[in-house]
């Protein structure tokens, strides 16, 4: 059987230089699309499309991941804007939200990383805390802390002991979304990852980045649960 097609979502940078070029670029971090292909997945990035094609965009991939990236705008969950909050990146909101919307309803197995489980968490219309304290020790570097699973969760039976993860954030789950669960946090009670309560879903958000680690635990259950959903599907029709 083919491996399965997991779409990443990707950003575009308004200056991005490369060579002697220096346009406007489409990306994501070669992490995201190396840990999707040693769990045994094919990697497709998704640009940014009108909303309304989320759908379209879906039934072409078997899951889909959410990939990290700047604050998400507060007008999504209705707060006021914090001064520490970043500047919104509109066009990456609406898409990102899309995608995820799609996604809950036809069904797609989503892994959401760092700021995708916040924009999961926002599209159920939970909220988020606009600034914390100790999750990002130096500005530009990855750092790393434990999280600690729940039992009887997707996660925690994925990981079922506290394991040290990379993480780079400043903003987290506050009230959460329509039948989310925790099912890890840090040491200090932060949100590290919620999941969809419902059995036949497969919908994870991680605060971390899976994507700067070896561990494929998290990617490989992604990918076995595209694997069942590509074998059920009926392929598109061809032209």
């Amino acid at each position: 059987m083919p491996r399965p097609l997991i779409g990443i979502s990707t950003y575009v940078e308004d200056s991005t230089r490369y060579g002697v070029w220096d346009v406007p670029t489409a990306l994501v971090p070669a992490g995201y699309y190396e840990l999707v292909q040693a769990a045994g997945g094919a990697a497709v990035l998704l640009p940014p499309d009108e909303p309304e094609r989320a759908a379209e965009v879906l039934g072409r991939v078997d899951g889909l991941v959410v990939a990290g990236g700047p604050d998400l705008d507060p007008v999504h969950y209705g707060a006021a804007r914090d001064p520490r909050t970043g500047p919104p990146a509109t066009v990456r909101d609406h898409w990102e939200l899309a995608l995820i919307g799609a996604a809950l309803t036809a069904e797609v197995p989503l892994l959401g990383v760092c700021r995708g489980m916040q924009a999961l968490n926002v599209a159920l219309g939970g909220t988020l805390t606009q600034h914390l304290d100790g999750h990002v020790d130096v500005p530009g570097v990855m750092g790393s802390h434990p999280v600690r699973p729940v039992p009887g969760t997707r996660y925690g039976a994925l990981v079922p002991r506290d394991a040290e993860v990379p993480t780079y954030h400043h903003q987290a789950v506050d009230r959460l979304g329509r039948g989310l669960v925790v099912s890890a946090r840090a040491l200090d009670g932060t949100v590290e990852a919620v999941e969809l309560a419902d059995p036949v879903r497969w919908v994870l958000g991680v605060q971390w980045h899976p994507e700067r680690d070896t561990d494929t635990r998290v990617m490989s259950a992604l990918v076995a649960a595209a694997t069942t959903r590509a074998a059920r599907r009926t392929p598109l029709p061809v032209a």
